[in-house]
């Protein structure tokens, strides 16, 4: 709150702030180190919540998932209210409403943001991940590249790239099911805004170790099991041999030998199950990572 270290009379450290007055005094001699401070804060007091709430005078602020951003009214309704007020306040409300959403353009954001709502929720994602992905749906918006493509398909395209930017465990397969939308179709969606908005393989890297957990906690696997397919994905990773192929495929195989390796045993058709893959993936994943890695499983 001041410049001085030290009170310049006496050079003691210690300093005393008078709201009030808007001064800071020295509290060993009572020297004024500085005076007429401008108060920044609210003028009034609140000793609660609710009183904090009630006297406040500014809004929620500017929210990317919100078409508007949140920025313009919104009329509340008291149950109590009856008769002719009641109709007033039900016609402003209709109204308002219909001026929030003024034109085809707006109509079709807040629909797409209320699909990425939905999503969010059905996909237990992390808030931040939820702006990223109404951040890239505004940038595809602003360069055209929603004209001839499903608002529910360009929204999960873009709920699939924000999870791969933040690395977010979510496979392409459980967004088109929550989508319910064809995964081809999200599928190019997604590398259509990916190549338009220049979101690079590099930035969209998702190494495959990101998904052991989430995979090992659907098979109920323990820690030391967990380890055990990071070490293996880890090793197939430094030999180049991850490229080209899908990471769920990769964590089922590898969380498949972890498991023989630790003596958790799970089925192919309960590895496939938890990662989304076909049991073909998972055997085929599992007979090349077990040759190159030259290992030796229990029978």
């Amino acid at each position: 709150m001041t410049k001085h270290r030290v009170c310049p009379v006496c050079g003691s450290d210690k300093f005393v702030y008078d709201p009030e007055r808007g001064e800071i005094i020295c509290a060993n001699c009572g020297f004024v180190i500085q005076e007429n401070i401008i108060d920044m804060g609210p003028e009034w007091r609140a000793f609660d919540a609710s009183q904090r709430e009630k006297r406040s005078r500014t809004g929620a602020p500017e929210s990317i998932l919100l078409h508007d951003k949140g920025l313009s009214t919104d009329i509340g309704y008291d149950r109590n209210v009856k008769g002719l007020m009641r109709e007033k306040i039900y016609r402003l409300r209709k109204w308002q409403s219909r001026l929030r959403v003024s034109d085809a353009a707006e109509r079709n954001l807040a629909f797409a943001l209320s699909e990425l709502d939905r999503l969010g929720a059905r996909l237990n994602l992390p808030k931040h991940v939820e702006e990223e992905a109404a951040r890239l749906y505004r940038d595809a918006v602003k360069k055209g590249l929603i004209r001839g493509r499903s608002i529910e398909s360009v929204i999960a395209a873009c709920v699939y790239a924000a999870c791969r930017l933040l690395k977010i465990p979510r496979t392409l397969d459980e967004i088109a099911d929550m989508a319910k939308v064809d995964k081809k179709e999200i599928g190019r969606s997604f590398r259509f805004i990916a190549r338009n908005l220049n979101l690079t393989p590099k930035k969209l890297f998702v190494k495959p170790t990101d998904y052991v957990n989430k995979f090992a906690d659907e098979l109920g696997l323990s820690e030391r099991t967990r380890r055990r397919a990071i070490e293996l994905l880890d090793q197939v990773y430094n030999m180049g041999l991850t490229s080209g192929k899908s990471p769920a495929g990769l964590v089922a195989a590898a969380l498949y030998i972890a498991g023989l390796l630790e003596g958790e045993k799970r089925t192919q058709r309960e590895v496939a199950e938890a990662a989304r893959v076909t049991e073909v993936t998972v055997r085929n994943r599992y007979k090349e990572m077990v040759e190159k890695l030259g290992l030796k499983l229990p029978i």
